[in-house]
């Protein structure tokens, strides 16, 4: 019974935390088989530090990896807006500029786009459930019509489209031709949500970062992609703060 006990004990996963300023945060480690060094960020809402390790790595090294770039990493997140969830009054984003979130109980449940406003009814305690399934909407429809441009642009078939909720990635294409692309970039400027859908759809015919992809990307999006990847990297952390 003693030695059961024992065990249980041992099996329990371990929790592993770093003091950054006045806030703890947890430690998530990653074992990856074809990970070489140790690689170190924090995950785009602030809400953990993320360690990728090589399998052969030791919980140990990666621990003191963390802590030994502590100030940078308190650099990092002090960066990261603080999460801000919509209220009447407040304002969310969209397409890159704010819209006010009018709010009555007896206006009808499903938002409404009326100018720089959002005029929304029903409980106040769902305002960011339904407000988060507008944009989810909205950033479908976009994306669809952001990816059939740029398909027909490249004489290609359509290919399906559907949202991400990843905490890292801005778009995907697998290679069964279906590209995913996040849905907070609906909250984003119009040339950096395009940017984003025409770099998936450059996958669809070079599944790389050649020359070659490079090439055909600058063919078909029709602004500057360094300014597009500028923003994402700048400020593309922004997108976390107003819903979970």
């Amino acid at each position: 019974m003693i030695d059961w006990l024992r065990r249980a004990e041992t099996d329990k996963p371990v929790t592993h935390e770093i003091e950054l300023g006045d806030q703890t945060l947890p430690i998530a480690l990653r074992r990856m088989k074809n990970a070489k060094r140790l690689t170190l960020r924090l995950a785009p809402d602030g809400s953990e530090v993320r360690i990728s390790m090589p399998a052969w790595a030791r919980t140990g090294e990666a621990l003191n990896f963390a802590r030994s770039r502590t100030e940078w990493l308190t650099e990092q997140l002090a960066r990261i807006p603080r999460r801000c969830a919509p209220q009447p009054g407040g304002e969310i984003l969209f397409r890159g500029e704010p819209l006010v979130v009018e709010w009555s109980q007896d206006a009808p449940r499903r938002p409404r786009k009326m100018g720089d406003q959002i005029q929304i009814g029903g409980p106040e305690n769902a305002l960011e459930k339904r407000l988060k399934s507008w944009l989810e909407r909205e950033a479908l429809a976009l994306f669809e019509q952001d990816v059939s441009d740029y398909c027909e642009r490249a004489d290609l078939a359509k290919v399906p489209v559907g949202l991400s909720r990843a905490q890292k990635r801005w778009g995907s294409c697998s290679e069964k031709s279906q590209i995913r692309i996040n849905w907070r970039l609906v909250q984003a400027p119009d040339f950096v949500r395009r940017s984003v859908a025409a770099h998936e759809v450059t996958h669809l015919v070079h599944f790389d970062h050649s020359p070659a992809f490079y090439a055909l990307l600058d063919d078909l999006y029709e602004e500057d992609i360094s300014r597009a990847d500028r923003w994402l990297k700048e400020q593309g952390r922004t997108l976390y703060a107003s819903f979970g």
